[in-house]
């Protein structure tokens, strides 16, 4: 699964990190989104939807078919 994510409209809340965490983690000054794995394996499909799904901002576009 391949997914987009805009940081500048992150607003720090960490559910990504939470649901996904060897896709997602925060960087530590202000706790924005970190994307660990740009193109994560197959068996972390569901997790970066939850993560997706979760976001407060809304910051995570999945892009399914790529």
């Amino acid at each position: 699964m391949r997914f987009d994510v805009d940081v500048h409209k992150c607003v720090g809340a960490g559910v990504c990190a939470l649901a996904a965490p060897d896709v997602f983690d925060q960087n530590d000054d202000d706790g924005i989104v970190v994307v660990l794995e740009a193109n994560p394996p197959s068996a972390q499909d569901d997790a970066v939807r939850e993560a997706a799904a979760r976001c407060p901002a809304a910051v995570i576009a999945l892009r399914e078919d790529a």
